[in-house]
């Protein structure tokens, strides 16, 4: 009897000490570091845009320059708790202001703070871990140039288990990988590959669309088999829709309806976009067309979902 004992207790030992090990924050691979550098403003603010910065991280109802002021505070109610969206403004002392470009690139692709810990995935940056090493520079050269606001954001408001922020590293071992969701376009789809690829990167990466459209299991992670095909609202208020070509829907949308909904805020029936997609549609309404009409050809030659 001693002697089970004994092995269980070595067991858990040797269990707990795997799952501490595995559960470690991650960091970019000193070689990628290397090759980091701080670019231009002016493509970091495309990328800016592209990645919704503003709509979590602004003030609520912010309107023209108050966009670039990025304070943090808005709330984030969840299944799992409360978020709160941090200060990540140029301020050194409660923003992003004091970070490195490692730092930055660490958080944004591993989702690993420069104190070493695990952020919530609240931080879509199991979609900005397909950015390229070139935007991040650029993203981080137009975010430095932003105005520094005081004062951290409320903490998170989070009960047992989910307040342990290490076991986010075990989920991050099964949920983070960086390679594309959909290899190829659909057979059959006469589409243009290099606009494809840059719609894929757009909506796969900065665009971060699946975060939103796309259904999670009871752990929290994307079903990427059941990619961009609707998913109750995050916040457990509505549905976010099916935006996969199925027949009727957004299915018959053509390239030109998304790009020009992209563009404007109309549907094809002349309605008007709405809820949380004012956001978004006023964030692609600040990229180049080019952009918006790859992210609508990514969009019609991706298998679609059935509906559950």
């Amino acid at each position: 009897m001693k002697k089970a004992v004994v092995v269980l207790f070595v067991l858990a030992v040797i269990a707990a000490g795997a799952a501490w090990g595995l559960s470690a924050p991650t960091y970019i691979s000193d070689q990628d570091a290397a090759t980091l550098k701080v670019g231009e403003p002016v493509s970091g603010e495309l990328v800016f845009w592209a990645g919704g910065c503003a709509s979590c991280h602004a003030e609520k109802g912010a309107k023209g320059e108050d966009l670039l002021k990025l304070g943090g505070g808005l709330r984030l109610e969840t299944p799992f708790g409360v978020f709160v969206a941090p200060n990540i403004s140029s301020s050194e002392a409660d923003g992003i202001g004091g970070w490195s470009l490692a730092d930055f690139a660490n958080a944004m692709t591993h989702g690993t703070s420069p104190e070493g810990e695990n952020y919530y995935p609240a931080f879509p940056y199991t979609s900005y871990a397909r950015m390229t090493g070139d935007d991040l520079g650029d993203l981080f050269a137009f975010m430095k140039t932003l105005p520094a606001v005081e004062g951290k954001a409320a903490d998170h408001e989070l009960g047992f288990p989910f307040n342990i922020r290490r076991g986010l590293g075990l989920w991050k071992r099964m949920f983070l990988d960086p390679a594309p969701v959909i290899g190829s376009p659909v057979s059959g789809n006469d589409v243009d590959q290099a606009l494809w690829d840059r719609g894929r990167y757009l909506v796969e990466g900065p665009g971060h669309c699946g975060e939103c459209h796309t259904p999670r299991d009871f752990a929290g992670g994307l079903e990427l088999s059941k990619w961009l095909g609707g998913a109750p609202a995050p916040t457990g208020d509505g549905r976010i829709p099916d935006i996969t070509p199925v027949d009727g829907g957004f299915g018959s949308w053509s390239a030109a309806d998304i790009a020009y909904y992209l563009e404007s805020g109309f549907t094809p029936e002349y309605d008007s976009v709405g809820g949380e997609m004012v956001h978004v549609q006023e964030n692609m309404a600040r990229l180049p067309a080019s952009d918006r009409e790859a992210i609508a050809a990514y969009l019609k030659a991706i298998p679609a979902v059935a509906a559950n």
